[in-house]
């Protein structure tokens, strides 16, 4: 897999981003990551893709449902990339401008991971795309085995009877390893005691505010 040819951070500010399967145990990263960063930065949460692709009907139906055969992918794979472009250079460059440390609940990858998984692995334009997208200055995926992420997610109420693709998470988890791998990102087993992976977590994220003197 080649990686994606990214844009440079060239603001004072940082961007952090969160990747993984879910169920993966990145939200929880994310809660701790917030509650230390907050006592002496500012920072801007955020998620991608936005609501307006969440709450959309092709989208919805691809997340809740197991028949697609309405819709082709590549057309919410581009509605998805469109919104991400969208939203790093309209939302998350701005506040990265202002220098606050911006951390993102998914990010680009997670458009390369799913396009790719779903059997779309010799699509250019997501690369021409990636151009135009700034590079996280900390990439975290998280892994975890599928069968565990699922359980998971099976364990929020609001989820407990939700549609879930099994043969594509296994196939989703290969490829968010692979663009890890490929990108630079940071890998971190969420099958290790919860303090561990923070520390992992802190650790880096310590020494990119160390090295940028924020």
């Amino acid at each position: 897999m080649k990686p994606l040819n990214m844009r440079k951070n060239e603001t004072p500010g940082f961007l952090i981003t969160f990747c993984g399967l879910d169920g993966c145990g990145k939200t929880t990263m994310m809660k701790h990551l917030i509650a230390e960063l907050e006592k002496n930065h500012n920072l801007f949460v955020t998620k991608q893709p936005t609501n307006a692709v969440r709450s959309s009907e092709i989208f919805r139906t691809y997340m809740d449902c197991p028949d697609h055969d309405a819709f082709d992918y590549r057309s919410l794979s581009l509605l998805a990339a469109s919104d991400r472009l969208q939203h790093v250079n309209k939302v998350i460059e701005p506040e990265m401008k202002q220098g606050n440390i911006v951390l993102s609940d998914r990010y680009f990858y997670s458009c390369l991971a799913n396009l790719r998984a779903r059997g779309f692995e010799e699509d250019g334009w997501i690369y021409e795309i990636a151009e135009s997208v700034i590079k996280p200055d900390i990439a975290f995926f998280f892994d975890v085995p599928v069968e565990e992420a699922v359980a998971r997610v099976r364990r929020r109420p609001e989820e407990k009877n939700r549609y879930i693709d099994m043969d594509l998470q296994y196939k989703l988890r290969k490829e968010y390893t692979n663009i890890c791998t490929a990108n630079g990102g940071i890998l971190v087993s969420t099958m290790q005691p919860e303090d561990k992976c923070y520390d992992i977590i802190n650790n880096a994220v310590k020494e990119m505010l160390h090295n940028g003197n924020l």
